[in-house]
This record gives structure tokens, sequence and C-alpha cells, in this order.
């Protein structure tokens, strides 16, 4: 007989493709991990890993039964879900993935209001700017910066936002005063480290000011804006966390305006979960009462 347990696992180890990594994930050690994926292959009588140093890959025995495994996960899901309804009550875990601004900036100060919503909900959350995989079970939600391949997923549009052109107040006020696209080439400005951009979205440097020199350079725009703000240099950031910031004042409103979107994403065997409903209900709320600041 098939353990679910054991399937849950088999679950973890396919879409890491690593055993340490699944181990991780489900808070076991490797060694029991690798055990447990060993007997689960004798008992279907199979073997459901190619193993080698770098990694683990699916066998065609593996690969057919995750199919079968997703579909006992939504099962099992989709019972959770009937049970939370049943006890009126919104509990448990949710994993929130999103860009790094929106989490930080806007997430993260307004996570006590869901908290006095619903106390026994925990949100996690990963404010980072990669691609995050939801088929993989990385988070149960996440906000995008694009609207994913049509699948099993289901996506739509929060709000669109802008980044723009920002300085120091200190900084603007004892250097040259910037009148046009060429003068604001000649500060020095902060930007993300190239090789680490991962989304085609961040990806607008170039576009507005090519050829200017970077003084510091960092993978997160949390430190970009306090860069900025510190007075090192000029930078392109999001309006709705720079406008209120009393240190930073807008350049070239005009003629620098960057836009784009956020998508809220969540896989559709969870998006009838309460404690997901909850979280959506949270992020589209928060959207809509800043909706000015976007």
């Amino acid at each position: 007989m098939l353990n679910w347990d054991d399937l849950r696992l088999f679950l973890a180890a396919s879409r890491d493709r690593s055993f340490v990594a699944a181990g991780r994930r489900m808070r076991i050690d490797q060694t029991t991990v690798a055990r447990r994926m060993s007997a689960l292959e004798e008992t279907v009588g199979s073997r459901l890993f190619h193993r080698s140093p770098r990694g683990i890959a699916l066998t065609e025995a593996g690969t057919a039964l995750v199919a079968n495994a997703e579909k006992i996960e939504a099962e099992v899901m989709a019972a959770g879900a009937r049970l939370e309804e049943r006890e009126g009550e919104i509990t448990g875990t949710v994993r929130l993935a999103t860009p790094e601004a929106f989490g930080t900036f806007l997430v993260a100060p307004n996570a006590a209001g869901l908290h006095a919503r619903h106390p026994d909900l925990q949100l996690e959350l990963v404010p980072e700017s990669r691609v995050v995989s939801l088929s993989s079970r990385e988070a149960d939600l996440a906000v995008a910066l694009n609207r994913p391949p049509r699948g099993r997923l289901v996506a739509w549009k929060l709000t669109d936002y802008r980044l723009g052109l920002y300085g120091a107040a200190d900084y603007l006020a004892s250097h040259p005063a910037i009148a046009d696209l060429n003068s604001a080439r000649a500060h020095p400005f902060v930007w993300y480290i190239d090789e680490m951009i991962d989304i085609p979205e961040l990806r607008y440097f170039d576009q507005i000011v090519a050829g200017s020199a970077t003084v510091f350079r960092s993978s997160s725009i949390a430190a970009q804006h306090e860069a900025v703000a510190s007075g090192l240099g000029l930078g392109i950031l999001h309006a709705f966390a720079a406008d209120v910031d009393p240190r930073l004042n807008r350049v070239l409103s005009k003629s620098v305006q960057v836009t784009r979107s956020y998508w809220l994403v969540v896989h559709k065997d969870q998006q009838r979960l309460p404690r997901v409903r909850a979280v959506i209900d949270f992020l589209t709320d928060l959207v809509a009462r800043n909706r000015r600041r976007f």
C-alpha cells in the first residue's frame, strides 16, 4: 500500500530535484529522505529517480507517479478546504512570494492588519526579485511582474505601478541642477547587478539613462532605495515607496517614467482554500487602499 506521507515526500523531491532540498522543505534529514524514497521504489516495484552527484532526475516511472500523486494531493487539499469551511476558522500557513519592493514596502508594513483579522493565520513572506514556481510548491501564492503561461495557474492583474528617477534632497541641493536626461547622465547612479537580474521586466536602465556611470549596485531594490536616500547618487525607484519617503525628491517626472504591472497568481488546486482566499482578500484590499500611490 502506498503511504501518503511518502508520496508527499516524493513530490517534494521531484519538484526540488534534490533530496537535500526536499528534506529541508519537509524538515527531515537527507538520509531519511533517501531511505524513504528507496522504500517507495521497492513498494511500487520501479526505479523512480536517476541519482547522480549533480542531483536527482525522474525516471519514466517517476514521471508517471508524479501525475497520480498530484491528483491525490489535490484531493487532500480539497478535503482540507471543505473542513476549514465547515469549521469557519482561518488557520494554517500561507507562503506568499512577491517582488522585493511589493513585499518590503507594502505587505510587511500592513501585515499587522492581516494578523488582527485572522490571528491563527501565519503569513510567510518571500520578497525576492526572482521567479518562484507555484507548480513546484515553492509558494502558495505569488505576486508576479508578468502573467504566467496558461496551465494549472490562475492569474489576474492587481495593478499597474510606476517607477521614476529620484535623488536625496540633500544630494540634489548640493549638485548641479538636472534639467534633462543629458544632465542626469552626468550624475552617478545606483542600479541592479545586471547579471543577477532574472526577470526581463526589471531591465529598464539602458532605456532611460544608457551610458551613465554607476557608483553602487545591488540585487536588492530596498538597498538601492536606501543608498539613493543616503545621498549616494540617483536611482530609478518605485514611486509608491519613494514618493512617501521625505528624504527623496523626484527628478524629471514628466520625461522619466516606467510602468510595470503586478499580477496575482495562484495554483488552481489552492485558490479555494480559505487561508489562501484570506490572503488574496488582504492583498486585493491592500492594493485598493493604496491605489493612488501606484
